[in-house]
């Protein structure tokens, strides 16, 4: 039996006061966003999601097949905008008693959620009898589902910083193996050699990376960097950030060095660093691996693979596109079980969402003969393995001011060369700002 995941009626208050009138408003004019009711005898299922673009159109495919083939629930998605409105909006209907029945969550956003009763938890029960459950997930993707010993979010894929080659160019510069992929890269010197022999082909630049005004693209390279060090960051409510000075150091001016004006343009946006990997300007790319689409279009001859241990301990920065279950205080248990079954559908049919670039989460499909065949995906995907999201707290994530903070912080040491160790250290102090603040949808504590 599902339990019916209700919610002690101190928590509903604490919202309430909290979000006030606003979230009760808010909610209200939501709920017009759902459709109307499909066929008869199906359950009628609201799920939100904020994705947009390519991936909007493969979830859309996704959900249509699901539909299609299941005579138990009928699901009407709204498309929200990425980041603070969509997070805004989904916190405002279920304090407001409008909550969706399932909805997309970025893994590192569950944090600042969970806590405070905005999402309820999975029943492990109900998933494993469709076969989600710890043994059908990579380790570390299974496990940032948890808040405490309850599981909150469901993960559909992985979607890990990445490195993106262009063959034929890195095939001039000597860089590319017997197997037509790049060869082994071990340490930092390595790298270095290998942009300056891919700059020797391309007579511009060899490595497109955008990050001016991008917060995100600097913390991506950044903590993907700091973590191959062993290093780790700890942001505890109420106490100081932890965190490992000389690795942070280490990262940042070995990003400096790399936005020399030779290896990488220090004047490039994210924009640009696309635009300059798809015309050939630059050999390498650092990116996500939602360009792959991008890249396949523009008929780019490439390949990717996970980020090269430069530093000693295999790691790239990564988030997940997770479902999670809105706070309702009285699910219907109909739909509910529903919602379970579509789930488990996406995910088993997740082969598709690994065609827009993503790595899916569910082993069955990245273990499948099929997937070994996808390229380049296969040859990236062992990055899932080795996976470091955002140090959970209530501000961090895909999409928070966490992430721009950082940016604002570190711009001036990246594109004027200015102190890097002075310029974590006022990353710090806004942490520590934020770790002295109580949770806006918790204040009585939790990350």
């Amino acid at each position: 039996m599902m339990n019916e995941f209700r919610l002690p009626t101190s928590a509903v208050s604490r919202r309430q006061v909290l979000l006030g009138g606003m979230a009760v408003l808010g909610a209200a004019a939501l709920a017009g966003c759902a459709g109307p009711a499909q066929a008869s005898g199906r359950s009628q299922l609201k799920f939100w999601h904020l994705l947009s673009g390519g991936d909007g159109v493969k979830m859309q495919g996704l959900i249509d097949e699901a539909n299609a083939a299941s005579d138990t629930y009928r699901v009407a998605p709204t498309v929200l905008a990425w980041g603070t409105p969509y997070y805004t909006k989904l916190a405002m209907a279920s304090a407001g008693g409008k909550a969706p029945d399932v909805a997309i969550m970025h893994a590192t956003r569950v944090a600042g959620y969970a806590p405070g009763g905005l999402v309820d938890p999975w029943d492990l029960d109900e998933l494993a009898a469709l076969g989600v459950d710890q043994n059908t997930f990579p380790e570390r993707i299974w496990e940032k589902g948890f808040s405490g010993d309850q599981l909150y979010s469901v993960a559909l894929d992985a979607h890990p910083f990445i490195l993106m080659y262009n063959t034929d160019i890195c095939d001039q510069a000597g860089l590319l193996g017997s197997n037509g992929q790049l060869n082994p890269i071990d340490s930092p010197d390595a790298f270095l050699d290998a942009a300056r022999a891919v700059n020797g082909v391309t007579g511009t630049q060899a490595l497109a990376y955008g990050y001016l005004g991008d917060g995100a693209q600097m913390w991506r390279l950044f903590y993907t960097l700091y973590s191959q060090q062993g290093a780790t960051m700890t942001v505890t409510p109420g106490q100081k950030m932890e965190y490992e000075e000389d690795a942070a150091v280490t990262a940042l001016e070995y990003m400096q060095a790399l936005l020399d004006g030779t290896i990488a343009n220090p004047q490039s946006d994210y924009p640009s660093a696309v635009a300059e990997f798809a015309t050939g300007e630059a050999g390498m790319f650092l990116t996500g691996v939602w360009e792959l689409p991008t890249m396949q279009q523009n008929e780019v001859p490439f390949d990717a693979s996970p980020i090269p241990t430069l530093f000693g301990t295999p790691a790239s920065y990564a988030d997940s596109h997770s479902f999670v279950l809105p706070h309702q205080d009285s699910p219907d248990p109909a739909k509910r079980k529903a919602v379970y079954q579509f789930v488990a559908d996406l995910l088993t049919s997740s082969f598709a969402w690994a065609e827009a670039g993503h790595v899916p989460a569910y082993l069955p499909v990245t273990e499948s003969p099929d997937y070994a065949d996808l390229e380049p995906q296969a040859h990236y995907a062992a990055a899932a393995d080795n996976i470091v999201y955002d140090p959970p707290a209530w501000f961090t994530g895909s999409g928070s001011n966490f992430q721009a903070d950082f940016g604002q912080a570190i711009q001036p040491a990246l594109l004027g060369g200015e102190d890097a160790a002075g310029a974590f250290r006022s990353f710090v102090d806004r942490v520590n700002t934020l770790l002295s603040s109580p949770n806006p949808v918790n204040p009585e504590g939790g990350v």
